[in-house]
């Protein structure tokens, strides 16, 4: 991939490319932004350029490191690893760079077990430390680092995203993908080629027009349902959310404009049509509260038949 074909985050990047060509970038440096923003393109565009090199791709003095499979975070034994591979001289010329993905998903321990290593790398070695959420990374490695915050991308930038990406030129579709990736490229992925989204999609929306005529042996059904993507609760809680905004919107201005599902927009008008503004709100509680005690790894199962019944109920 040229670097001319990154879309977006052009002010931050001309910062690295200042950085680089005075010789005053860090040694360390954590670039923050949430899931799909661009961390990791960034990172491969500032390793190449490190690197002397015109594209992004994979290089043998680029190193990354990312959550082993069946991990919930970085061990300090896996950090262990990477303090080997930065001690490592590099294998072409004379700079190499490690990128770590998820530091926010390190360990405690792994953070403090890193921390000298931050602060002096090898002469040549340069540490990218990506992450999504500031506060679980240490205030003494972050201190170490120069620290760079991603912004979502503009409108124009998301409509060339998804025009080069996808080719889809029809302003519907186009206006529903914005609607729901919010300037995020990586939520644009999702809406259009992740099937466990449009699973979840299909099954919410379902549930939420049907909530006022099935039993109990239907709500459990939809709540084992929804626990098969135990790891996307948060995506189940969002497309509610969404889906219930959007009726509350539309109940209220009539607009659909406004409405970010678009796609959905006849099952919208149904829900608009079914509940009331207050109703729609307590719907907002129950989900809320569902959401809670998910975070709070409460029995999956037993939490959306709760949270079903509440939105029953109401």
């Amino acid at each position: 991939m040229k670097f001319e074909e990154i879309l977006g985050h052009e002010e931050i990047r001309k910062q690295f490319d200042s950085l680089i060509s005075n010789g005053k970038l860090s040694h360390a440096i954590i670039l923050c932004g949430e899931d799909g923003i661009g961390k990791s393109l960034i990172a491969k565009e500032i390793a190449a350029k490190i690197l002397n090199k015109n594209e992004i791709k994979e290089y043998a003095d680029l190193i990354e490191w990312k959550i082993l499979k069946g991990k919930k975070s970085i061990s300090v034994d896996q950090v262990r690893n990477i303090i080997e591979e930065v001690n490592k001289k590099p294998y072409e010329g004379n700079n190499k760079i490690i990128v770590v993905h998820d530091m926010d998903y390190m360990t405690v321990q792994g953070q403090n077990a890193f921390l000298k290593t931050i602060e002096e790398p090898p002469n040549g070695v340069y540490i990218i430390l990506l992450c999504q959420f500031q506060g679980k990374v240490l205030d003494t490695v972050k201190s170490r680092c120069q620290v760079f915050n991603l912004k979502r991308l503009s409108e124009t930038d998301m409509k060339k995203f998804i025009y080069k990406k996808y080719n889809i030129t029809n302003d519907e579709k186009i206006r529903t993908i914005l609607a729901f990736s919010d300037g995020v490229p990586g939520k644009a992925d999702e809406f259009l080629t992740d099937e466990s989204l449009k699973a979840i999609r299909d099954i919410t929306i379902d549930s939420i027009l049907n909530i006022k005529k099935i039993g109990s042996k239907s709500i459990i059904d939809y709540s084992y349902k929804f626990s098969e993507y135990k790891n996307l609760w948060r995506e189940v809680c969002n497309c509610f959310l969404s889906y219930v905004r959007d009726a509350l919107i539309y109940k209220e201005t009539g607009n659909k404009k406004l409405v970010i599902n678009l796609d959905k927009m006849e099952d919208i008008k149904k829900i608009a049509a079914q509940f009331s503004m207050k109703q729609l709100n307590k719907i907002v509680e129950a989900i809320d509260y569902g959401q809670f005690n998910l975070e709070s790894n409460v029995n999956m199962p037993l939490t959306y038949v709760e949270m079903l019944f509440k939105i029953q109920e109401v």
